[in-house]
């Protein structure tokens, strides 16, 4: 029974940690895919999320060495900052590029976006599963559904109500920020003056929905100028 408990008690934790922190995953999914043709959009999420979670167990596995690796987390902010600015301004009117190409961007988008935001899930799965990789496997693999549905679920809801894309772009920014002020090597400056990490992470936030914003009007005045 105690063997038991030490194996189902880590695999439940682990499982938690994946679904609380998959919300952020299945935003990126509905924005990556939100303009892809109906009848490439599943194989475009199947493949981004299980490609995904198999870099996310083998960083997971080597998490001990990304440790040692200096401002990974603020560099992995950075570029998530990039991500959600870049997703924001997509746009389905104006390009007409083929399936095949748009499919592999959006696994690719999927990929790398995952990759950057799981550092904290990575350490944090780690630290759960004290070295059984069994553990780490099976539970991110519970996630998937999980990550799968969620996405689903979002892409409706930014069909219907096209402010829910800003409001995506928005939580992927502050997951960013949140990894900015959370590096081992900046988060003494951020705990000794606590306003100046809200100030970063409200300024970081508003100016990529801001900026976003203000790119897609002017490259949708474009369209409509050259049409």
């Amino acid at each position: 029974m105690s063997l038991e408990m030490d194996f189902l008690i880590p695999l439940l934790t682990i499982i938690s940690i994946d679904i609380v922190l998959g919300g952020d995953n299945a935003i990126v999914v509905a924005l990556a895919c939100r303009n892809l043709p109906e009848r490439i959009r599943n194989k475009a999420i199947l493949l981004g999320i299980g490609l995904a979670i198999f870099a996310r167990i083998t960083l997971t596995l080597f998490a001990v060495y990304l440790l040692q690796i200096p401002m990974l987390m603020a560099i992995g902010g950075a570029l998530l900052l990039y991500i959600s600015y870049h997703l924001l301004i997509d746009m389905e009117d104006e390009r007409e590029i083929q399936g095949s190409i748009t499919l592999m961007a959006a696994i690719k988008t999927i990929i790398v976006a995952d990759i950057v935001m799981g550092f904290d899930n990575v350490l944090a799965v780690a630290g759960a599963a004290h070295g059984n990789k069994t553990l780490v496997i099976i539970g991110l693999l519970v996630s998937v559904p999980i990550i799968i549905w969620g996405s689903k679920i979002i892409l409706v809801a930014m069909q219907r109500y096209p402010i829910v894309i800003y409001i995506g772009a928005a939580i992927l920014a502050f997951t960013a920020t949140k990894m900015i002020v959370h590096e081992p090597l900046l988060a003494p400056l951020f705990t000794s003056h606590p306003l100046v990490s809200i100030f970063l992470q409200i300024s970081l936030v508003v100016a990529v929905v801001l900026i976003g914003w203000v790119m897609k009007r002017l490259r949708r005045s474009n369209i409509e100028f050259r049409a």
